[in-house]
């Protein structure tokens, strides 16, 4: 049964499809359509799914590249540039703008004049864009600033508990599983709220179920989080089991 737990935590990649949006689906709608020549300015708070939708934007393409402030400044102005490698690009995510020094955000600035300049070519690409702030409260270089909101702008809001247990339910049901209210309050109360490893829970839940051919209580939960083994990720926090 303990090798039924080694993929519990490990959650999904960041996919359009397994991003829940709550009150954020126009912006996902926008982005599921965006076409090469069109700039899109997401903004909202820490576990908004920002950096979810970013990655999502640029997952399996060989024509897209994710950047953030961890990125080499190279690799910044190569893409603002087009230089070699980089020339044929129809997409761009750069996360986390707000956090960027001097040298990435002048980087930015550039790669804003490319997208604008290229966009009724055929070598047009699209653009997203995050930060934490709507564009007229970042503290940015003034000329950087307003080319955030040259095209559209999304303000991107937290799941709501309710949310989160929807959505959840929602998987649960596409399963054949049941979960109770007091299992949903379990897992909202109790284990790391990020929406791609709650689903992963989910899974494996009804995996570890099947295997002990128990139903799902909250008994049952904490059996299961109880047998996980020491994770390798170091970026694992461990749920309470109180």
């Amino acid at each position: 049964m303990k090798q039924l737990l080694l993929d519990v935590l490990p959650a999904q990649a960041p996919s359009l499809e397994n991003y829940v949006p709550g009150p954020n689906a126009e912006a996902l709608a926008a982005l599921r359509a965006l076409p090469s020549g069109r700039a899109v300015y997401l903004w909202g708070p820490a576990a908004s799914g920002r950096t979810h939708l970013l990655r999502a934007m640029v997952a399996d393409a060989s024509d897209a590249i994710y950047l953030d402030n961890d990125a080499p400044i190279k690799t910044f102005q190569a893409v603002a540039d087009g230089d070699a490698g980089h020339a044929l690009l129809r997409r761009v995510a750069i996360d986390d703008l707000h956090a960027m020094d001097d040298a990435r955000q002048a980087c930015v600035f550039a790669l804003y004049n490319r997208w604008r300049e290229s966009a009724a070519t055929e070598h047009a690409l699209s653009l997203v864009v995050a930060g934490d702030r709507a564009p007229h409260q970042m503290q940015l270089r003034e000329d950087l600033r307003t080319r955030l909101g040259w095209d559209l702008v999304f303000r991107l809001d937290a799941l709501s508990d309710a949310d989160k247990m929807a959505a959840l339910g929602r998987q649960a049901a596409s399963r054949g599983m049941q979960l109770a209210p007091d299992v949903l309050n379990w897992v909202i109360t109790h284990f790391d709220r990020d929406m791609r490893r709650l689903s992963a829970l989910v899974d494996a839940l009804d995996r570890y179920s099947l295997a002990a051919k128990r139903p799902i209580t909250v008994p049952l939960l904490r059996a299961m989080l109880a047998e996980q083994p020491e994770p390798s990720n170091p970026d694992f926090s461990p749920p309470t089991l109180s």
